[in-house]
């Protein structure tokens, strides 16, 4: 199990060894699912920018309100969320 951890935390970060392993739901929110490519914290990104749109009737998500909304599902950081969006193409 040990040895899994390091591995998937070597193919996720591009690092060797590390005395601490990730945390499988640190693991998780990086890799990509088999069906369409998105992380866990994509789809979460993509799910609260959605819902957002909708109660703005449409309207385009400040980024601000979109970080403070994404905290309430996921703790990431300014950078995550904007490597994320990057990511998505999100404008």
């Amino acid at each position: 199990m040990m040895k899994d951890v390091v591995l998937l935390h070597t193919l996720t970060t591009g690092t060797g060894w590390s005395p601490s392993p990730m945390c499988p739901h640190e693991i998780l929110d990086n890799i990509p699912d088999v069906r369409d490519g998105l992380t866990r914290i994509e789809r979460i990104v993509l799910y609260v920018l959605r819902e957002t749109q909708r109660e703005r009737n449409g309207r385009a998500v400040p980024t601000a309100m979109l970080y403070g909304r994404v905290l309430e599902h996921i703790t990431i950081s300014e950078d995550e969320l904007q490597s994320s969006l990057d990511r998505l193409g999100v404008k």
